[in-house]
C-alpha cells in the first residue's frame, strides 16, 4: 500500500468531498432528532421564554463538533503532497459500501498513506491494518497513532504462486474452517487473535508487497480473507483487492473468492461480495 503518483488533484478533490460529505452527514444526522420532536406542552413553555429560546438557538441540546479523528484527517489530506495509491474511482468502489455498511468491522491487509482516509470513512467503527514492515509501522504510529496495526510474517513469496495455486486445489483447502486451524498450506495461521475472532464486514487485501518475484506475495492473503468470509455463522463480507492487473492477484482472487462472487472490477481493484458457508446452506466453494 505504498504511495504511487495517480492523477493526484482529481484524488485530493475526491478525498476532500468525501470527507465533507461524511461531516455534513455527521452533523445533520446529530441534529435531526430534536428538529423532528412534535411540539409539547414543555416545548411551547420554553418558547415562551426568551432566554431559553436564546439559549436553545445558540447551541441546542443536539450541538455537536467535528470529531477530532476526521479533522485531522481533513487537515493531513487538504495539505499532503503525498497521493494514495489507489485511483479515484478505484476509491469510490469501496466508500460506496462503507457509507451502507459504516460503522462496522474493516480489515486491511497493509498500512499507507491512504490508512487514515478508510479509517475515518469507517467512523465510529473498527478498522485493523495488517503491514509487513515493522519500521514503516512505527512512522505511521507516530504520526497517526489513532490508527490501529499489527505487524505480521508472510512466509510465501511470489515466486512460489504457482506451486501454492495447485496446493490451493487440496481437499484440505477447499474445506471451511477457521483459518489458524486449517490443515491448508495456503492459510494465514500466526495473525493476531483480534483478527480472527471478529466478524469482518470489509476485507481490503492491498498487502503484502508482491511486486517482484522474491516478495512476499498475497496468495496466503487473498486465501485467508476468502476463508475468513466464509467461516462466519452468518451474513456476507466484502472483499476488496487491489492490483489485480498482477498476475497472483488476478489468479488468487478468481480462484479463492471466486468469478461467481464477483461484484464489480474498476481499473485494479476487485470487489468480491462473500456469503457465509455456515448458515445452514449447502454452498460449494465456488458457485457455478
Amino acid at each position: 500500500m505504498r504511495p504511487k503518483t495517480h492523477h493526484p488533484l482529481n484524488l485530493k478533490l475526491l478525498l476532500l468531498a468525501i470527507l465533507l460529505a461524511f461531516i455534513l452527514l455527521f452533523v445533520f444526522r446529530s441534529s435531526l432528532p430534536s428538529s423532528q420532536q412534535d411540539p409539547s406542552p414543555t416545548s411551547q413553555t420554553i418558547l415562551l421564554k426568551p432566554t431559553n429560546l436564546t439559549k436553545e438557538a445558540d447551541c441546542p441540546t443536539t450541538c455537536t463538533k467535528m470529531p477530532s479523528s476526521l479533522a485531522k484527517t481533513l487537515i493531513h489530506y487538504t495539505t499532503s503532497t503525498i497521493t494514495p495509491q489507489q485511483t479515484l474511482k478505484e476509491i469510490s468502489v469501496t466508500a460506496k459500501i462503507l457509507e451502507k455498511k459504516s460503522p462496522c468491522n474493516f480489515l486491511v491487509f497493509g498500512l499507507g498513506h491512504d490508512s487514515l482516509m478508510w479509517s475515518a470513512l469507517n467512523y465510529g467503527g473498527h478498522t485493523i491494518f495488517l503491514e509487513e514492515d515493522e519500521a514503516w509501522i512505527e512512522q505511521i504510529r507516530k504520526r497517526f497513532p489513532m490508527l490501529k496495526s499489527y505487524h505480521v510474517t508472510y512466509d510465501s513469496k511470489v515466486n512460489q504462486a504457482d506451486n501454492l495455486m495447485e496446493v490451493g486445489q487440496g481437499p484440505e483447502c477447499i474445506a471451511v474452517s477457521d483459518p489458524r486451524y486449517s490443515m491448508c498450506q495456503l492459510a494465514l495461521k500466526s495473525l493476531p487473535s483480534e483478527v480472527y475472532e471478529t466478524k469482518w464486514d470489509l476485507i481490503m487485501v492491498d498487502a503484502p508487497t508482491g511486486y517482484y518475484e522474491e516478495a512476499p506475495g498475497r496468495m496466503t492473503a487473498i486465501y485467508t480473507a476468502g476463508m475468513m468470509a466464509r467461516n462466519r455463522m452468518d451474513g456476507e463480507t466484502e472483499v476488496f483487492v487491489h492490483d489485480v492487473n498482477r498476475v497472483v492477484e488476478d489468479k488468487f482472487s478468481k480462484a479463492f473468492l471466486c468469478e461467481g462472487y464477483l461484484k464489480k472490477e474498476e481499473g485494479r481493484l476487485r470487489h468480491f461480495t462473500i456469503p457465509s458457508h455456515k448458515d445452514g446452506v449447502e454452498r460449494p466453494f465456488c458457485p457455478e
